[in-house]
């Protein structure tokens, strides 16, 4: 016969309670962060929480922001993608040959020239393809994320050097008698006096999300992330969820190459360099685990932001460029260790319920 007193009874929920809020608190993380960060930068720069710079904010953070949603699905099963800055560059470069140079056709010694939406289909596509050779490394050739990812970044890097030689596409504005004019509009133009860009942004992660949460599939990429093994058994096409990932992935970090190529109005081979270590900054600041299973597309929106209004915030008082980096690492470590902190509560809350 067991017995419990009053206290003890009164103790387990109190601390089940401080527990629950502990939890919540650290999924809410990167929003407190947000607006503590826009408190901070608001009361140091007067001309930070202005209509104009908060435009400027948003549309710059949509760049990673559409790639880091891509990289969302890719971490939510377990995997990572080292290649998005590659690919960003590889599509910047594409569509810059596209709008110069054209699709030459060798055997009839000329060159075919396409409208600007059809180029933004034709990288998107390439996106694609980037992302279909990662996801059948992974899952055919039983190749780790990291050494996949890395060794194409690599081929994507060179292959956008060799499209020009490792020069730069100039003056991507198209010529009217070949139909490829309006291709600056894609990053520079708006709508009701918003950035086309933050439009992207916004599309992107609203059918993400709804995917994500209220789709099969995407409760088939959850599973994967929590318990492959578990997930194979349940019936699910692990290996067909894997390649689908990674080929969103592959389709967002086009998109945003696409994007800056048409801000720049110009392609260079370097372009997107370090741009995946900010896409998956994003995604850890936004609550997303690194080892899959738990994360959503809006929190990673919300660590985007996070590092948009740091940057952004840091250049407005005249923060050096090398501080701006340590600042930034440091950010992304802090986020590491609190994601660790909120596993193992959650662990800890589960055994008290139990």
């Amino acid at each position: 016969m067991t017995t419990s007193s009053p206290v003890a009874s009164a103790v387990a929920p109190a601390r089940a309670s401080g527990l629950s809020f502990g939890v919540l608190l650290f999924r809410l993380r990167a929003l407190i962060a947000l607006f503590v960060l826009i408190g901070i930068f608001s009361i140091l720069s007067p001309s930070f929480f202005t209509r104009a710079n908060l435009i400027i904010l948003v549309g710059q953070t949509a760049i990673n922001a559409i790639m880091a949603v891509g990289m969302t699905y890719v971490i939510l099963t377990g995997g990572i993608d080292l290649s998005v800055g590659s690919t960003v560059g590889l599509a910047a470069m594409m569509s810059g040959l596209l709008i110069n140079r054209g699709l030459p056709i060798p055997p009839l010694g000329v060159a075919v020239y396409f409208n600007v939406p059809m180029i933004i289909v034709l990288g998107l596509c390439l996106g694609l393809l980037v992302g279909a050779f990662n996801g059948l490394l992974i899952t055919r050739f039983n190749v780790a994320p990291f050494i996949a990812t890395l060794g194409t970044l690599y081929v994507a890097r060179g292959l956008a050097q060799l499209s020009n030689d490792g020069a730069t596409f100039p003056n991507l504005v198209g010529k009217s008698e070949l139909g490829n004019t309006g291709f600056p509009t894609l990053g520079a133009g708006s709508i009701l006096g918003i950035p086309i860009v933050i439009w992207i942004m916004v599309l992107f992660a609203a059918v993400a999300a709804f995917v994500a949460s209220k789709t099969p599939f995407g409760r088939q990429v959850f599973a994967v992330g929590g318990n492959e093994r578990a997930a194979e058994l349940s019936g699910i096409y692990v290996n067909r969820i894997k390649m689908a990932v990674y080929m969103i992935c592959g389709l967002c970090a086009a998109m945003t190459g696409l994007i800056t190529a048409s801000q720049l109005v110009a392609a260079h081979p370097a372009v997107g360099e370090s741009y995946e270590l900010n896409a998956i900054a994003a995604v850890v600041l936004g609550g997303t685990s690194l080892a899959g299973g738990r994360g959503s597309i809006w929190g990673t929106i919300v660590g985007a932001l996070v590092i948009g209004v740091l940057t952004n915030g840091l250049v407005l008082l005249g923060v050096q460029e090398f501080w701006k980096k340590v600042i930034t690492g440091l950010v992304i470590i802090l986020a590491v260790v609190l994601d660790q902190l909120q596993e193992r509560l959650q662990q800890r809350l589960a055994l008290k319920r139990a």
